[in-house]
């Protein structure tokens, strides 16, 4: 079920940005990623412990309660009916478990980071295609903190067309990060993964990375793109996928922007700082 959070930045999440961005913030990203897939008990052990210091971290709806490292709890998978997916054909559901950090029209191009920053199509992705499908359509941005399901799957049944890998910065994108680093989305790294529907739409899903978790995997291409990744910028695709069928995950937590064209329209519920699971309705098709 969804629920509203809207609350002051917390003294942790104050903390937390003061910290990660003042450290280098590449280095810590390699250091974590190499620790977190360390497969040692005492590593493994310690560093979920810490890891549950500073989150509300829950495993009750994981497949496995026993993990080999820090970096296979973070990817876990969920038990079989753990999120549902609505069915009804006139819903595009979410793609991850989030909060909606923002959402609405994308106005001439030009759509909402947070309170007095705004950002443009063509600075998050430089595609031509992209800022035409969704100069006047709407948006979703959902925020996945570090204790969340951290797997991504698809809205809607369609096929993957293509996947754009933009090279970045790993700002922190929590949210005071959001409301005070301009332009944060286009800073980072992330890719574009353009989908078809199986009505004719074109649906385009932006993964964000950020600090500690600038990987981002995709399955339909056996593939995982972050700072080490050197390939084509532009990968061609067909990979066709059910409504809720998996489609990747991020190496920790991050924020996943949604774009539909124009005629779509927000489902009920989805606002500014509204938890959502994994297979609920996001958005209503035209």
């Amino acid at each position: 079920m969804m629920t509203q959070r809207r609350s002051m930045p917390s003294l942790g999440e104050e903390l937390n940005f003061l910290l990660t961005n003042r450290i280098p913030r590449r280095l810590a990203t390699q250091f974590i990623g190499w620790l977190s897939k360390v497969e040692q008990p005492l590593v493994r052990d310690i560093s979920i412990g810490v890891w549950r210091l500073f989150s509300s971290l829950d495993l009750s709806d994981a497949k496995k309660t026993e993990f080999v490292s820090m970096h296979d709890c973070f990817t876990r998978e969920l038990k079989d009916g753990a999120r549902p997916i609505d069915t009804n054909p006139d819903v595009l559901v979410s793609p991850s478990d989030g909060i909606v950090g923002a959402c609405g029209r994308v106005v001439d191009g030009r759509l909402y980071q947070a309170k007095g920053l705004t950002y443009r199509l063509d600075e998050l992705v430089g595609d031509a295609d992209f800022e035409t499908t969704y100069r006047n359509g709407c948006f979703v941005t959902l925020r996945l903190t570090a204790s969340m399901y951290h797997r991504f799957h698809a809205p809607y049944d369609c096929t993957v067309e293509q996947v754009t890998a933009i090279s970045g910065d790993t700002w922190n994108v929590n949210p005071i990060a959001v409301k005070r680093v301009k332009k944060l989305f286009c800073r980072n790294e992330r890719a574009a993964i353009r989908t078809r529907l199986s009505t004719g739409s074109v649906v385009t899903l932006v993964p964000v990375a950020a600090i500690l978790v600038a990987s981002i995997r995709l399955h339909f291409l056996d593939l995982t793109l972050g700072m080490h990744y050197r390939g084509a910028r532009r990968l061609t695709c067909k990979a066709d996928l059910l409504k809720g069928e998996e489609m990747g995950w991020f190496e920790h937590g991050s924020t996943i922007i949604v774009f539909a064209p124009e005629g779509f329209g927000l489902s009920p519920g989805i606002e500014e700082g509204a938890t959502i699971r994994m297979g609920q309705p996001l958005l209503r098709l035209p």
